[in-house]
């Protein structure tokens, strides 16, 4: 697991290419497999490779793709990686919208729950502003 300061920048979020990058590094190095051989198989270069695992390059869908398919890895489980990354270097005060729901008696509301917590709270979302906040941070 990289740093929390490698990760994240001055906005108090992570670049998302940065966390891919080290997941997938760590999967690879994982396997034990080497750059050059994952590169070969997905069909990428060597220092492209690298670039993308040290989060300098941003990879289009369809790199990832290939070098998911190069680890063995289903994309779903590299995405689910990264969140779970995001999630753990998260600050304990992050929050976020899990439910919006619309209830006749009382307008919308939403969950709102933190990374770190299974509960979630009910509140009323009718014009809070910390709701744009919070789905801004999902």
């Amino acid at each position: 697991m990289m740093a929390a300061d490698d990760l994240w920048e001055e906005t108090g979020m992570p670049l998302l290419r940065r966390v891919i990058g080290a997941v997938l590094r760590r999967i690879r190095l994982g396997q034990g497999r080497t750059l050059r051989e994952v590169a070969g198989v997905a069909g990428v270069s060597l220092p492209y490779l690298s670039e993308v695992e040290r989060g300098t390059k941003e990879a289009s869908s369809e790199v990832l793709a290939a070098i998911c398919r190069a680890l063995g890895l289903a994309m779903p489980d590299l995405l689910d990686e990264v969140r779970r990354e995001m999630l753990r270097e998260a600050a304990p005060a992050s929050r976020f919208v899990t439910h919006l729901a619309t209830r006749r008696d009382q307008g919308p509301r939403c969950a709102v729950g933190g990374p770190r917590s299974a509960q979630s709270r009910w509140t009323s979302c009718a014009g809070a502003p910390q709701l744009s906040r919070a789905i801004m941070r999902l």
